[in-house]
């Protein structure tokens, strides 16, 4: 009697332990993603997709990214650290770094192989770079590494970066139109990633090509088909419908997929996949898998905030994001997984459209403003003292500098001096300012919180709002300004009250909060800002 008294003791036990924390938690990042995307186009979303999530979860309307540079990778990796570049160490997608003297790739990892079919460069890659604990890694930790965590996406880094350093997998998207993956997670693919591979799901959504999803007249909110502010996906006149048969014949690349909508549903096929086979939230333990939804980034780089193609990317994927939650439904159970979604940046309007429509603004591309640096290096010292430029970081060749008997800090006042006579440029601040920054300065804080000293530049430029450093057509990013800082926030399912909030937000407050929800250690760099509208039952 005694024993199943015990039993029964533990049973109880088990089970309260149990309700502490949901069956799985799903992480969804949609790349280059503004929150302003959600209103635009939401009389033509349906009721299942994003208005789902924002009716039935909890909408954080005024959320931000608080550091610069806001790009792809140091996006993926403040969401799931809940910190900062300056903490975390992934500066950029890649960058010059200072410690190496030569350009870093964010997740590039020489001491690991490919497995899969993917090419040798494809998958070596692992999280080596990120220096600070995911909230992936906190839960594989909490739970003595029997939560399982999965990572995937298009990109690598939108796979490799958020499932941490303790994930049982990431994988991504290969030229061959398969999933791949590195042997820092294994030494074969598992099989049912090897069945979905040889499948060959890809092939379907080549030869149907893309045309529009609903009626022309249902992209009012869009500039008109090709117009002179996009550019050229896959090599293809800008409109529609879109041949992808012919242009993966001609390329033999299976990567065409991802600057379409088509890429987003592969992946949401592979997600469904891997939830039933790897038996996600099928038990007590707490999974967490993190999907990177990544065609909506290369459409905007290519065809621009207000293209049509941008629009039906985005009414497409909305489709998708209700068939997803459809399937976690029926697999996990309502009210038995935790939900987010948000984005890893935002972007800029395009700055022709802008300076066609009265706003003077203009483009600049990086490659000018390299030779404009060099030719004034020449012209004042004599000889290029350009060591690099790139991610608005300038650096200094200190050996040349050393040899002619100049002073560094002389020079990199007569850079900065410089660059403040450009048109885009609104402030250069200096290595010693960035260290130094009390908070105060509001853009020099969003610098100093993405600045990593033993890898960052010697000056860093911030331009002026509006101004961007890309080609004259699509969009970028990476700026301090909202329009690359304002990004969808929004927490559904397991213990989570309707409701939304105006209230400024910051994006390193995500981490934290699901680590203090689902009752696990705070990621190590964290700086443990919390959401509490969401804590509260």
């Amino acid at each position: 009697m005694n024993k199943f008294l015990s039993f029964a003791f533990l049973l109880i036990i088990s089970n309260l332990s149990a309700q502490q924390r949901p069956k799985l938690v799903v992480g969804i990042v949609v790349d280059q993603m503004k929150m302003e995307y959600l209103y635009r186009f939401q009389s033509d979303f349906s009721e299942n997709g994003f208005k789902r999530l924002m009716k039935e979860g909890y909408t954080f309307q005024n959320t931000h990214y608080n550091y610069m540079p806001t790009y792809t990778a140091p996006g993926h990796a403040s969401i799931y650290t809940g910190t900062t570049p300056a903490t975390h160490g992934i500066v950029g997608n890649e960058w010059f770094s200072r410690k190496l003297g030569k350009d870093v790739y964010c997740t590039d990892d020489a001491s690991v192989q490919t497995i899969g079919d993917g090419t040798k460069e494809e998958g070596e890659m692992s999280p080596k770079n990120l220096l600070s604990t995911t909230i992936t890694d906190e839960l594989r930790l909490a739970t003595n590494f029997k939560g399982k965590v999965i990572g995937m996406s298009l990109k690598d880094r939108g796979a490799i970066l958020p499932a941490g350093h303790f994930a049982n997998w990431a994988f991504w998207y290969s030229k061959t139109g398969s999933f791949i993956s590195s042997t820092f997670y294994g030494t074969a693919l598992p099989d049912w990633v090897t069945q979905f591979n040889n499948e060959k799901h890809f092939m379907p959504y080549i030869n149907k090509g893309w045309d529009l999803l609903k009626p022309k007249e249902t992209y009012d909110e869009s500039l008109p088909d090709d117009n002179i502010y996009e550019g050229k996906p896959n090599g293809a006149k800008p409109i529609f419908p879109y041949d992808l048969k012919s242009a993966y014949t001609v390329k033999n690349d299976a990567g065409i997929l991802r600057s379409t909508p088509y890429g987003n549903d592969l992946l949401e096929e592979f997600a469904k996949t891997a939830i039933d086979k790897e038996q996600l939230g099928k038990d007590n333990i707490t999974d967490f898998l993190t999907v990177s939804f990544s065609s909506t980034d290369y459409m905007g780089h290519i065809l621009g905030p207000r293209s049509m193609e941008l629009q039906d990317t985005y009414l497409r994927l909305d489709n998708t994001i209700a068939d997803f939650l459809a399937y976690l439904d029926k697999t996990v159970g309502k009210g038995n997984y935790l939900l987010f979604l948000t984005a890893d940046h935002a972007g800029a309007e395009n700055a022709k459209f802008l300076n066609d429509n009265k706003y003077n603004v203009i483009n600049i591309e990086t490659k000018e403003i390299v030779k404009g640096l060099k030719k004034f290096s020449t012209d004042t010292f004599g000889e290029d003292l350009v060591w690099n430029y790139s991610n608005f970081n300038l650096f200094v060749d200190k050996e040349k500098i050393k040899i002619k008997g100049l002073e560094v800090s002389k020079v990199k006042q007569a850079f900065k001096d410089y660059l403040m006579t450009q048109d885009q440029v609104k402030r250069v601040y200096s290595e010693e300012e960035i260290l130094a920054n009390t908070g105060t300065d509001y853009y020099l804080n969003c610098i100093a919180k993405g600045y990593d000293a033993t890898q960052d530049g010697d000056l860093i430029i911030l331009d002026k709002p509006g101004y961007i450093e890309y080609g004259a057509t699509g969009t970028s990013h990476g700026t301090p300004y909202s329009y690359d800082t304002h990004v969808p926030l929004l927490f559904f399912g397991w213990n989570i009250k309707p409701g939304q909030t105006s209230d400024r937000k910051v994006i390193t407050e995500i981490a934290p909060t699901i680590a203090q929800k689902i009752k696990v250690a705070l990621p190590n760099g964290t700086e443990a800002q919390v959401l509490t509208e969401i804590l509260d039952k």
